[in-house]
């Protein structure tokens, strides 16, 4: 899911050059690099899931050469039974409301070339019942810092976020970094899964 507009972010030029770099780079990706990477992350998450056994997680659909694949399914096939798997929907104000996923029959079109679930929106709020956010990024540092595309959706998500719950975020091999530039609204993450390496707990900011 992009995170959603460079324009809604008065970016420094340090950051958006790194965001750009970033993008280039997996624009570049090919479809079998792609592919190899959805399976790879995708493994990673249903151990994840299941060793968690979580009553509601968030999730997102993936957009272009974002890694994870068919990512909805994936979550909802490892939850255990009765256990929720809640989308972002995005607002006007490029604030996330949330909708439980109910299959890909139940995903409409939206704008920026997402897909979102079309059921009850559930508010704001309903992210922090999730007992497992899992989140786009173009990369993370090894503070949890991440870097998304600029509109501040996922930040304003993630500070909903009670401080023990596992946050993830799904990268490329290459986009765990040693340091991003940061700013005082940014939210870190407190693990990324990548292709090669698995999932992997950071020491947030």
């Amino acid at each position: 899911m992009t995170d959603f507009s460079d324009e809604a972010e008065a970016t420094p030029g340090t950051k958006r050059q790194t965001r750009a770099d970033l993008l280039a780079r997996r624009r570049a990706l090919g479809v079998a690099e792609r592919a190899t990477a959805a399976t790879a992350v995708g493994v990673a998450l249903v151990d994840l899931v299941r060793r968690l056994r979580p009553r509601r997680i968030t999730g997102y659909v993936p957009v272009g050469s974002e890694p994870g694949g068919d990512l909805p399914e994936v979550l909802r096939a490892a939850l255990p039974p009765g256990a929720e798997l809640l989308l972002p929907v995005l607002r006007d104000d490029l604030d996330l409301d949330w909708a439980g996923y109910t299959g890909p029959g139940g995903l409409v079109a939206a704008g920026r070339g997402m897909r979102e679930p079309a059921g009850p929106r559930l508010g704001r709020a309903a992210v922090a019942g999730a007992e497992l956010v899992v989140v786009p990024a173009l990369a993370v540092d090894r503070r949890g810092i991440r870097l998304g595309r600029g509109g501040g959706s996922y930040d304003r998500a993630l500070a909903r976020v009670s401080a023990g719950t596992p946050t993830v975020a799904l990268l490329h091999d290459g986009e765990l970094v040693d340091r991003l530039p940061a700013e005082p609204h940014d939210r870190p993450v407190r693990a990324v899964v990548t292709p090669t390496g698995g999932l992997r707990e950071l020491t947030t900011a």
